[in-house]
C-alpha cells in the first residue's frame, strides 16, 4: 500500500499494509528492529486489536481506521508529556477541516462524538534510563462501522452512524500524517 501524493519528510513513506493481522501494536513490537522511522502499520481488520489498559478495541473488518506508527524519537520522555493529548488535537483538526465535524477530547486519549467513544489512541514507550528509544502509536478511529458489538453500543460510534455519510480513510489517514509530523517534530526539538 502506498499512499500517494502524501506530503510528509518521513512518516508514512513506509507503509507496510494487511488486510487481517492480529494487532498492529504486536506486529511493530515484534518485528522493531527490521523497521524505520515513521513506519506505518495498517489493516483492513485487527482481530486483537489493543486499547489502553490492555483492552479490547473492537473494529468491523474494512470499515475503519486500525494503525500504528513507529518513531524514534532519540529524546528525553519528559519531551513527550502531552503527546498523546496532541494526537487527539491533530484529529479533531482534521476532521473539522475535512468534514466540518466537531470531536471533543476525553482526556488523555479518547475522541468523543455525540458522547460516544469515535476514537482511542495508545502510545507505548521503550525506555533507556530518561531517553525514548522507540515510540509506538496505536490509533482506532470508528469511521464507516455502523453495527457495534452489544458490550460498547452503548459508549461506541462512528462518523458514519452519527453523519449517515461515508467517509474516506486514506484522506482522513494522509490528513492526519501530514499535520502530526509537523506536530511531532515541535515535540521533540
Amino acid at each position: 500500500m502506498e499512499l500517494k501524493n502524501l506530503k510528509t519528510d518521513f512518516l508514512g513513506k513506509k507503509v507496510i499494509y494487511f488486510e487481517e493481522i492480529d494487532s498492529t501494536q504486536k506486529y511493530i513490537k515484534n518485528n522493531i528492529s527490521n523497521l524505520e522511522n515513521g513506519t506505518v502499520v495498517i489493516t483492513d481488520f485487527q482481530k486483537n486489536g489493543v486499547g489502553t489498559h490492555d483492552r479490547k478495541w473492537y473494529s468491523s473488518k474494512g470499515e475503519n481506521l486500525t494503525f500504528s506508527i513507529l518513531l524514534y524519537p532519540n529524546c528525553k520522555v519528559k519531551k513527550l508529556e502531552g503527546l498523546t493529548k496532541k494526537i487527539a488535537e491533530v484529529f479533531v483538526e482534521i476532521l473539522k477541516e475535512l468534514y466540518d465535524i466537531n470531536l471533543k477530547i476525553k482526556e488523555p486519549n479518547d475522541l468523543i462524538l455525540n458522547n460516544k467513544k469515535v476514537c482511542g489512541i495508545l502510545t507505548e514507550t521503550s525506555l533507556k534510563g530518561e531517553k525514548v528509544e522507540n515510540l509506538i502509536i496505536g490509533i482506532g478511529l470508528n469511521i464507516n462501522q455502523e453495527k457495534f458489538p452489544e458490550e460498547i453500543k452503548e459508549t461506541a460510534t462512528s462518523l458514519k452512524k452519527e453523519y449517515s455519510l461515508k467517509f474516506d480513510k486514506i484522506e482522513i489517514l494522509k490528513g492526519f500524517l501530514e499535520k502530526f509530523e509537523k506536530e511531532y517534530l515541535n515535540f521533540i526539538k
